[in-house]
């Protein structure tokens, strides 16, 4: 099993990101896709999560902001970042889980200046 994430990078305070997680290795769609972030010296914190229905949860400082989104067929999940701001600044993580299972990915770098 795999998660691979993309989309992260260097962007200036405003600007918009478009994170990507490639799932394989099994069937995903009835796992809850996460995307957390880490910054440093600071614990992993979900962002925003997406069950296998739709349902979307996001946390109160990113909401209005972030948008997740996932493709069953592709065992795809996304995260859309508009008007980041140096607080953004984290390596962002993939999750999946569900009653059995839980897998992460690698993290990217997302880093926003101001």
């Amino acid at each position: 099993v795999r998660l691979v994430e993309s989309g992260g990078g260097l962007v200036q305070s405003g600007g918009s990101l478009k994170l990507s997680c490639a799932a394989s290795g099994r069937t995903f769609s009835d796992g809850v896709f996460g995307w957390y972030r880490q910054a440093p010296g600071t614990k992993r914190d979900l962002v925003a999560s997406i069950t296998s229905g739709g349902g979307t949860t996001y946390v109160d400082s990113v909401q209005g902001r972030f948008t997740i989104s996932r493709d069953n067929d592709r065992s795809s999940v996304y995260l859309s970042m508009n008007s980041l701001t140096p607080e953004d600044t984290a390596v962002y993580y993939c999750n999946v889980e569900s009653q059995w299972y839980a897998y992460w990915g690698q993290g990217t770098q997302v880093t926003v200046s101001a």
